[in-house]
């Protein structure tokens, strides 16, 4: 339990439903939802549709998602990938041709095929409760009302100002005389409401066909994109199978690749019951971690890809072997630095929610742009601001990601479940691009093994090696003499240039009938329940 005289929250606390999200409207528009008769993924589509409205450099209906889905909260969970595709017309050698050797964010070639809308449409349709048109209803309201611009958002919002810029549509709608809006400011995106009024009265042929469709290929394609009206009418996510691993007699569940759960997995099997003698920050633990994450990330560079186009090698991934075999290769006293071959664009901006119902309907789900406000490409008049998600490929031929037609990049977000006996006891997630999958490792580790409630294992100071340059990026929370160690011992440490990621959690109490929430301070959202 925290000290009352410090700073900080409390856990949330409810019996009937609860939202965590990074946002407060969003939170309270997930309520909604379970409070007018939906379930929890009626609510969590209405959080993200909301967030997409007033966090909008961090998702939005022209990004993707991924799910995991418990009904009832009992039995093996459901998962969907609404992660996007290339274009037909894309190949490492048309790329070649052009003499593109790398793919840039603010560049059509960024764009993979918005996957969002076809996955909130497929689950709304097989699982919700609540007509589509009504869970949208919240986010319609905000674009054509108006929101308030809050703090943490408005901080995101100025630091992509030269960004929103480049494209003449995208700084039409999201600057003020050049500038973001300031906290506080009442904002509307008129030409966003409209798009999502017609996803309201059409589904996802709204999106995916017609005039708004063949006005986003139109632009892509001046732009000097590949994409096509086929393209779009084309996209279509797909449920899937999640992969799971023991974690101290829990199981914990992750969608399969091409999303880097399974490198959370890995994490897990290497560090669960180890160096934890000491606590959570002590220095032989936080140097542990940072060799893991180097190991298993140089792992994830290695072999996850689009499982459809390349063999991925999940289950030696997941073996305890695997995991035992690169704990061995931790040196307890220095830092080692593995190859790196090949390494991911750097982003922070998604948004992760967690809603369970008064059935216990669990949803973990998790929806993004990738970039901070995508690739700063949209459209005339339609709203939908671009992901970037097409940087996630690599243009070397041969390459597990190398670009190809309708394949699927390497993916960072990732939802997260844990069950015990067949019981789901916690809906959880981490945000924060590279930092997800060890963000699930220092989440979980601290809140199961350190016996940290879950606001405190999400307040607690975090810390991971950038895989692109192998530094140590930490909080300046972080004590000094925990960093000057850690340099004693090799790290080249910084300070993270901001906070590193976020996080929302729910778990489930089935004896007493209690949901417990929590939600990271690191963003403006919060835990409400009733």
């Amino acid at each position: 339990m925290r000290d009352f005289q410090l700073p900080g929250r409390s856990p949330v606390h409810a019996t009937q439903g609860m939202a965590c999200t990074s946002q407060p409207l969003a939170s309270q528009a997930a309520l909604d939802m379970l409070k007018a008769g939906g379930n929890a993924l009626d609510g969590a589509i209405a959080a993200a549709a909301v967030q997409g409205v007033v966090e909008p450099g961090s998702t939005g209906i022209g990004g993707d998602c991924f799910c995991i889905y418990a009904p009832g909260g009992r039995g093996t969970p459901i998962a969907f990938n609404g992660s996007g595709r290339a274009p037909q017309a894309a190949t490492v050698e048309w790329y070649a041709q052009q003499g593109i050797s790398e793919i840039a964010q603010h560049s059509p070639h960024a764009v993979t095929l918005p996957g969002a809308v076809d996955g909130w449409y497929q689950l709304n349709r097989d699982h919700g409760v609540l007509p589509l048109a009504a869970v949208l209803e919240p986010a319609i309201h905000y674009a054509r009302e108006g929101f308030p611009v809050s703090s943490r958002v408005r901080h995101d919002w100025h630091n992509s100002t030269a960004h929103l810029s480049r494209d003449e549509n995208t700084a039409a709608a999201y600057l003020v005389d050049g500038e973001a809006p300031a906290v506080g400011q009442l904002h509307r995106l008129p030409a966003m409401a409209d798009s999502l009024e017609l996803i309201a009265r059409e589904g996802r042929a709204g999106f995916y066909n017609g005039a708004l469709a063949e006005s986003m290929a139109a632009y892509l394609q001046q732009q000097g994109g590949l994409h096509s009206v086929d393209d779009f009418r084309d996209t279509q996510g797909e449920y899937v199978n999640p992969i799971n691993s023991d974690y101290l007699g829990r199981q914990v569940h992750q969608c399969p690749p091409n999303g880097q759960g399974v490198i959370a997995l890995l994490l897990l099997n290497m560090l669960q019951g180890a160096y934890t003698t000491k606590g959570a920050l002590a220095e032989e633990r936080v140097h542990a971690e940072l060799e893991a994450c180097r190991l298993a990330y140089a792992a994830r560079n290695a072999y996850v890809a689009d499982p459809k186009f390349a063999e991925v090698p999940v289950e030696e991934l997941l073996s305890p072997k695997y995991a035992a075999q690169l704990l061995a290769q931790i040196d307890p006293d220095r830092a080692v630095e593995p190859p790196r071959e090949w390494m991911l664009p750097r982003h922070n901006d998604t948004v992760y929610i967690s809603v369970v119902d008064k059935d216990r309907n669990s949803c973990s789900f998790i929806n993004t742009v990738f970039h901070g406000f995508g690739s700063g490409l949209m459209a005339p008049d339609t709203g939908v601001v671009f992901q970037n998600r097409g940087q996630g490929f690599s243009l070397q031929a041969g390459h597990p990601n190398a670009i190809a037609p309708g394949k699927r990049p390497l993916h960072t977000i990732i939802p997260g479940m844990i069950s015990q006996g067949g019981k789901v006891q916690m809906s959880y997630g981490v945000m924060g691009g590279q930092y997800q999958a060890f963000g699930h490792l220092q989440f979980l580790s601290r809140h199961y093994e350190f016996g940290l409630d879950l606001q405190e294992a999400m307040d607690l100071p975090r810390f991971m090696v950038d895989p692109f340059s192998g530094d140590v990026e930490i909080e300046t929370s972080v004590d000094a003499a925990l960093v000057a160690a850690l340099r004693d011992r090799g790290h080249r440490v910084a300070d993270a240039v901001g906070p590193i990621g976020g996080s929302q959690a729910i778990s489930i109490d089935w004896d007493q009938g209690v949901l417990t929430g929590a939600s990271d301070p690191r963003k403006d959202g919060c835990a409400i329940g009733y």
